[in-house]
């Protein structure tokens, strides 16, 4: 055991999902992480090991034979780890834990739960605001609302609608705006971490990137939209991030038109895993709560 304690346990955690995942990608998410986030991990491991794991190669990191052992035996270490929390904070049967991208939380979900718990007072409601997947063996939440392309490795993803996006801005700066031409004209607020670019709108439009003005940037998208509020520019939101703020005339959409990003919203579940009646009231309220606010 002593030699147990001279390794970080963040080094054999990406160790045993980078092995359990096949690539550095699926691991960065399941995490929380970058890639390169992992891959640091996963250098420090070796290093204090002194065992080489992985093996780099165009591809990615491919585990070695001793790596692969060495991540099967940590994969059922985390299984009990996670089976002793699990025993330690058993869940009432009417208490679910949904697991939110933080964003969607606070800009949509937390603004309509109340509805839910009116609704279904008997279930008690546990919001986890984390990109995690939900994974079957370990205990963790019962359901996951996520963004993506529902491809996701050992869970069951249905699709609860598509992403679309379209121009916002505070309604002064929407004055200046006649045309898409303007665009040249006017900041345009950019999100470095978005999972899209402005070709989405752009194109259908029969535009360029060259169309587009310079403009302050942000690294999360909930910054950026209470930037575009604070009139710093025009910022390509989507349905469940800007509609609260047009509902209350504090953002206006210029143009007419919401355009797929080819990304949807996904109600994630533990393969093969029996839906509890919790979950399915969740799900149902969820379902009607997204297609009310699209109408």
């Amino acid at each position: 055991m002593k030699k147990l304690y001279g390794i970080h346990l963040n080094g054999l955690r990406a160790i045993e999902v980078l092995g359990r995942c096949g690539s550095l990608r699926d691991a960065a998410q399941e995490l929380g992480v970058t890639s390169g986030a992992v891959s640091q991990q996963i250098i420090k491991a070796e290093a204090q090991l002194d065992c080489r794991l992985f093996e780099r190669n165009p591809k990615g990191m491919v585990p070695t034979k001793i790596g692969q052992q060495v991540a099967e035996q940590l994969t059922q270490g985390f299984l009990s780890l996670a089976h002793g929390v699990a025993l330690a904070t058993e869940k009432r049967p009417d208490a679910i834990t949904i697991a939110v991208p933080p964003i969607f939380a606070g800009k949509w979900l937390v603004w309509r739960l109340d509805r839910f718990n009116q609704a279904h007072p008997e279930v008690k409601v546990r919001i986890d605001a984390s990109v995690d997947l939900v994974d079957p063996r370990m205990g963790e939440a019962d359901a996951c609302i996520r963004v993506g392309y529902g491809d996701w490795p050992g869970v069951l993803a249905d699709e609860l609608f598509p992403q679309r996006v379209f121009p916002v801005c505070a309604p002064h700066l929407a004055q200046r705006i006649n045309g898409p031409e303007d665009l040249r004209q006017v900041p345009i607020v950019r999100d470095t971490n978005t999972m899209f670019g402005w070709d989405v709108w752009l194109k259908p439009n029969e535009m360029t990137e060259e169309c587009l003005g310079t403009g302050p940037e942000y690294s999360d998208a909930a910054l950026c939209l209470n930037a575009a509020i604070a009139g710093q520019g025009i910022f390509l939101a989507w349905e469940t991030l800007a509609q609260d703020a047009l509902a209350m005339n504090q953002l206006v959409a210029p143009f007419p038109g919401r355009f797929r990003t080819g990304i949807s919203y996904w109600f994630v579940e533990p393969e093969d895993w029996r839906r509890s009646t919790p979950v399915a009231a969740f799900r149902s309220w969820l379902v009607d709560e997204l297609a009310g606010g699209r109408k």
